[in-house]
């Protein structure tokens, strides 16, 4: 049955015939064979037309019993499997011939008989042994009956039949005749074809139809030169009349090449162009263009004017905007206003933006540098959109010079700087800056010591500071006021177990300061009076420069309490007190429980973790593939709960009993903890398909790709915070008597906030081969993350919490390189050898001593000396505290000596060209700003400041000054190259 489908045929293609005989051409004997000889009769004769054609007749009506037949010469079928034949025949109407018996006839039989060759056999075996299939019983449409002085008055009859499918090399044709009075005047045999064809810019061939009339044959077309699918398969069909039907696909043009009558496709000519694969026309270049060859797909700019990267072909050319006008400035103590009208000439583009350059000068103005990275800008430093900046955090009685750059989508391709307008300003005396933060030094129940660092911004001599303080639930205005004058003050005549708001400001010569932020801290209470608590409070790591505050909860018996700002709006800091025991046996102390020890694995996983109903959830896209299926972010909205994004795993159809239990016993771990900096587990779906592990939704993803796409853009003491962060997690889970056996940046999820959490329990119980990370089988089986692992780990199979500690070390390692390779390219064998040796890995570009020291503790060989992850913790917050002892930077030598330290700074003397330096130093994304700004050398490059970096377009700080450092360390070592030859 033909589907409606195909109903729709091209129309203006016939269909091709192609002849395998044909009778109205002969003019000789057809030499065909008849049985029995007193049968059918070859003679000459007259058409319709009166051209003389070759005919056979048989009329032997009087005589009963008729079986005549006549066979055709052999015909090859050419490959065809269904073929037509028409005949031409004329019958005598049997009631005009007088006498005539009744057994006469007024119709024949046509058959066919398939072979692979001609064949010998003769005489009446011919028609009595061989298999004929007959095709049908052939009638006439007319018969005549008149004769006229020239003889019968022919009715010429023509009927078409088909037959097949045919498999074998060629058929015989038979006609049975048996009892008419007949004469076949011709007989053609054909066969159907559909003819080559253009359709949709695509070529079909020549296509023989199917087996059957109603048949459909595929013919998959090809496209014309230059053009391109669209949609694929391309393919037509060919019915069984030999008729195009049903296109499916097609082509296109390509980008470049225009459609010529529907059938080709031409090059554009010069002066134009066409972006796009489509079947549209070519179009003349945008403004400021041009094309020199055909076949454009773009139009090329005309010197002096550029398109931006994501303009498309089809927008002109423009140019870069002149320099902003009308510099206005207002100096308000330490902080300036800065307006400016826009350029006269915006370059034909309406994404003109403004960048600010800050420079710090000595009095004379003719020492100038870049302005600290506190300086703060408002609404931003660079890509203003509007005409207007306000500056503060500035020093006091300093000149400035500021620099406005008008900038716009193309100006990154000019290789000329930003057109600018400078301004000299000089800073009035000012109030010292904000204080930070303030900790808690002790308690009693009648006092509180407390401390605080040096504001950022002192702005002269700091005279004394000022605390003032009242509890939390009386009013603000009965604070009371207590003076220092160091950066250290107790707090007496208060009560006991109360909850006391403190703010301190710091005074100079030109007045307070403002109030530091809201701090709540508690005196203790008659049961805590004997048992301190060694926990400290929590901590606020920030960066002023990047805007990010970094929450440290360390637990302690102050609290962080919420704090309205000068300008009204509330800070984001919890009320509440987080208790965790320190040692073992202690009040409120847990211990971590192995689902494995369950005889049942399931009841761990209904004691430990929620089951949520999976209406409540709702998968949104994929993510990841685990272990055991895909990963989704999703919604999870629980009852009287508000929604909150999740990530969830899911375990893939077809599951063993074991891959289940293994599946959920990440769950049955997880839900054990409850600490802010370990990944949350929200519940499990086991009631439905698919099973399912739901955990709060971090942003930004795994730790070492995140820092990898964010090289150089966090300051020091925010990648401290980071990392302090991942210890507090892992004090935590050693507190817990939990191992975590994994532990690498990879595992370490980021969330909105940049709080980093441990995760991939999974792996910590069965340590799975991952060709990401290369394994190391160890002498007494299985699979060990080489390059994380603590020696006696990978030699013994020894894991503990000390082994964690190791593996922490590496994590801080790769958090200082911005997610660096541990070890780097080096086989795993050779860095089992190299640690054997006591070598160890060289501290990161810009890595403070202090921190690397650290590291190396962790990496200790005996483990009972490395630091417990609380003392690590200590450490950092000692750090945190105190910024001023990051400052001193670890060093190596340039031309190191140890094999694992010649990975740390590169041999610059080894580079050929300024390619080969940015790609070692991982900058490579501005080799066209260095190149097309003329600093085509290392020995020009080696000569670069600051400003050259933000003149040719590196604006980012981390990255200016990772490649600033690395200039330094190219000038040493080629110094020392010199000195050397010398």
């Amino acid at each position: 049955m033909i589907p409606i489908l195909i109903l729709y045929l091209l129309s203006a293609v016939g269909a091709v015939e192609e002849t395998l005989l044909d009778t109205r051409t002969a003019t000789a004997e057809l030499g065909w064979t008849a049985y029995p000889s007193s049968g059918w009769e070859e003679v000459s004769g007259y058409d319709e037309n009166l051209n003389t054609i070759r005919t056979y007749q048989v009329c032997n009506v009087f005589e009963s019993n008729q079986n005549n037949w006549l066979w055709t010469t052999f015909v090859n079928r050419k490959g065809a499997q269904r073929i037509y034949v028409e005949m031409r025949f004329t019958v005598r109407d049997c009631s005009s011939i007088p006498n005539v018996p009744g057994s006469c006839k007024e119709t024949f039989n046509l058959y066919y008989y398939e072979t692979d060759s001609g064949l010998n056999v003769q005489g009446a075996a011919l028609w009595a042994e061989m298999p004929y299939l007959k095709v049908d019983t052939i009638a006439a449409d007319e018969s005549f009956s008149q004769v006229d002085f020239g003889g019968r008055l022919m009715k010429v009859n023509t009927e078409i039949r088909s037959f097949g499918p045919l498999s074998k090399n060629g058929f015989y044709l038979a006609f049975q005749d048996y009892g008419a009075c007949m004469s076949l005047l011709s007989v053609r045999v054909f066969f159907k074809k559909c003819p080559r064809v253009i359709q949709n810019y695509a070529t079909f061939a020549e296509t023989m139809t199917g087996t059957e009339s109603t048949s459909l044959v595929i013919a998959m077309g090809t496209c014309v030169q230059n053009a391109k699918e669209v949609d694929v398969p391309i393919k037509l069909y060919c019915n069984g009349d030999g008729e195009w039907m049903v296109p499916i696909g097609s082509c296109t043009c390509k980008a470049g090449y225009e459609p010529e009558k529907a059938m080709a496709c031409r090059a554009c000519h010069s002066g134009t162009f066409k972006a796009t694969q489509n079947s549209e026309l070519c179009t003349p270049c945008p403004a400021n263009s041009r094309s020199l060859t055909e076949a454009a797909s773009v139009c090329s700019c005309r010197i002096g004017y550029y398109r931006a990267d994501f303009d498309s072909p089809e927008m002109p050319c423009t140019g870069v905007p002149s320099g902003p006008r009308n510099v206005i400035s207002s100096v308000n103590e330490t902080s300036i206003i800065l307006e400016w009208n826009p350029p006269r000439d915006v370059g034909g583009r309406d994404d003109v933006m403004y960048n600010i350059v800050c420079k710090k000068c000595r009095n004379n103005r003719k020492m100038c540098s870049r302005c600290d990275e506190n300086v703060e800008f408002v609404p931003r430093q660079f890509g203003l959109t509007e005409t207007r900046v306000f500056i503060s955090s500035l020093w006091a009685h300093t000149p400035y010079t500021f620099e406005i750059q008008a900038v716009n989508g193309v100006s990154g391709k000019s290789t000329y700087s930003p057109q600018h307008v400078s301004v000299n300003v000089t800073t009035n005396q000012a109030a010292p800056s904000t204080v930070p933060i303030m900790h808690q030094v002790s308690s009693t129940m009648t006092s509180i010591t407390l401390s605080w660092p040096q504001p950022d911004q002192p702005n002269g001599i700091i005279l004394d500071y000022e605390l003032q303080y009242y509890e939390k639930d009386q009013n603000e205005y009965n604070s009371s006021v207590v003076k220092s004058l160091t950066n250290t003050a107790r707090i007496d005549g208060l009560r006991p177990g109360i909850v006391y708001v403190v703010q301190v400001r710091a005074r100079t010569v030109a007045g307070f300061g403002k109030y530091s932020g809201k701090m709540c801290f508690q005196t203790l209470t008659d049961d805590d009076y004997n048992f301190e608590l060694r926990e400290q409070l929590p901590l606020i790591a920030g960066s002023a420069a990047a805007g990010v505050v970094f929450i440290v909860s360390l637990v302690a018996v102050s609290i962080v309490c919420s704090r309205k700002r000068a300008y009204g709006k509330e800070a984001a800091y919890s009320d509440k007190l987080q208790h965790y025991s320190t040692g073992r046996g202690s009040p409120g102390m847990k211990i971590y429980i192995d689902p494995f020890t369950y005889e049942d694995p399931n009841e761990a996983v209904r004691e430990f973790a929620k089951e949520i109903d999976v209406s409540c959830v709702k998968i949104e896209e994929v993510i990841g593939a685990g272990e055991f299926g895909e990963v989704y972010k999703g919604r999870l909205k629980l009852l009287a709960k508000r929604e909150i994004s999740a990530a969830i795993k899911t375990l893939k159809a077809g599951y063993s009993e074991k891959q289940r239990r293994d599946f959920l016993s990440e769950a049955s771990i997880m839900g054990q903890f409850d600490h802010p900096n370990i990944i949350r587990l929200e519940g499990v779906v086991t009631k439905n398909r698919p099973v399912m592990i739901i955990t709060e939704f971090m942003e930004n993803g795994a730790l070492d790709s995140f820092l990898r796409q964010n090289d150089g853009q966090f300051t020091v003491i925010q990648l401290v915070g980071m990392m302090r962060g991942i210890a507090a997690g892992m004090k935590y889970l050693s507190e817990m008597n939990y191992v975590h056996r994994d532990l690498a940046a990879r595992n370490i999820l980021v969330n909105s906030n940049l709080v980093c959490k441990v995760s991939d329990f999974g792996l910590s119980r069965y340590l799975q081969d991952d060709t990401s990370d290369p394994t190391y089988t160890s002498s007494l089986g299985g699979k060990i993350p080489v390059r994380w692992t603590a020696p006696e780990a990978i030699a013994y199979r020894k894991f503990t919490s000390a082994s964690d500690v190791w593996s922490y070390g590496i994590v801080m390692w790769e958090v200082m390189s911005f997610g660096e390779r541990p070890y780097w390219d080096m086989s795993n064998q050779d860095v089992i050898n190299a640690i054997e040796q006591d070598y160890r890995l060289p501290p990161p570009m810009d890595c403070p001593a202090a921190l690397h020291q650290l590291m190396l503790d962790c990496w200790q060989k005996d483990r009972n000396s490395r630091p417990k992850f609380a003392q690590n913790v200590n450490t950092l917050d000692k750090m945190i505290r105190n910024p001023t002892s990051l400052k001193t930077m670890a060093t190596i030598t340039a031309v190191p000596s140890q094999p694992l330290l010649d990975r740390s700074v590169p041999d610059f003397t080894a580079f050929t060209s300024v390619e080969d330096w940015l790609s070692a130093i991982k900058m490579s994304q501005y080799r066209e700003n260095f190149l097309n700004s003329g600093f085509t050398s290392l020995q020009l490059s080696t000569q670069m400041t600051s400003e050259d970096l933000l003149r040719i377009g590196v604006t980012l700080a981390g990255h200016q000054k990772k490649i600033l450092n690395s200039i330094q360390s190219m000038r040493g070592q080629i110094s020392q190259s010199t000195s050397a030859m010398a």
